[in-house]
């Protein structure tokens, strides 16, 4: 899967340039051009990063990063302020790094490439197919819309992606997501299964094995 950016600028040349660049490079880039709507898009889909620009109608840059916060994506300023004290100020609030306009594109790659080593380096990722998992916030998403999942479901998927192509039996699932040795409660299993095929379309890829459980094939 791509890694996705989201750029929030509100100078249509600047962010027309910006995503002609991120596209060579390889990265899926989506923009937005005031700050209210990059809030919302940002609680309502998954971004790898956010470039955010300072200086946006209706919210400015720094009053969005403290609106995203909790979704915990690394940001990086773009703006053509140029005092120490925004600086201080945008770093403070949680930005990875800060860009000054104007700026070399290979720049900002640059700074992209090394903001997101870091980011990764600290963040385990999951990849399944389309679906990516993030075991430290708990959270799973299927072709870059976030799906929700029971606690037991995401800890049941984690533990079939982990453990892909092999058979596993009800009784080591129930041990390992519930803690518990199988006392005849196979059906908890099986519902929880059912609800991840649902929900990921998981129907051909989540196999049952007769008289013993169920495999996640690649």
């Amino acid at each position: 899967m791509k890694t996705r950016i989201l750029v929030v600028e509100d100078e249509q040349h600047i962010g027309q340039m910006i995503e002609a660049a991120l596209g060579l490079a390889g990265y899926e880039c989506e923009i937005c051009r005031d700050g209210r709507r990059a809030v919302a898009k940002v609680h309502q889909e998954n971004y790898d990063l956010i470039l955010l620009d300072i200086m946006l109608p209706e919210m400015n840059g720094f009053e969005v990063i403290e609106a995203i916060k909790s979704r915990e994506i690394p940001v990086i300023f773009l703006t053509a302020l140029q005092d120490v004290t925004d600086k201080v100020k945008g770093l403070r609030l949680g930005a990875e790094d800060y860009i000054v306009k104007p700026f070399e594109i290979m720049e900002l790659l640059a700074r992209i490439e090394v903001v997101l080593r870091r980011y990764k380096k600290n963040l385990e990722i999951l990849e399944y197919r389309d679906i990516r998992i993030y075991p430290d916030r708990h959270l799973v998403e299927k072709a870059g819309r976030q799906v929700a999942l029971t606690p037991k479901e995401f800890d049941l998927f984690v533990f079939f992606v982990r453990n892909k192509d092999i058979a596993i039996g009800r009784e080591r699932l129930l041990s390992a997501v519930w803690g518990y040795e199988f006392m005849g409660e196979s059906r908890t299993v099986d519902i929880h299964v059912q609800q991840l095929r649902k929900k990921l379309d998981l129907s051909k890829q989540l196999v049952t094995i007769p008289k013993l459980g169920y495999r996640l094939e690649s």
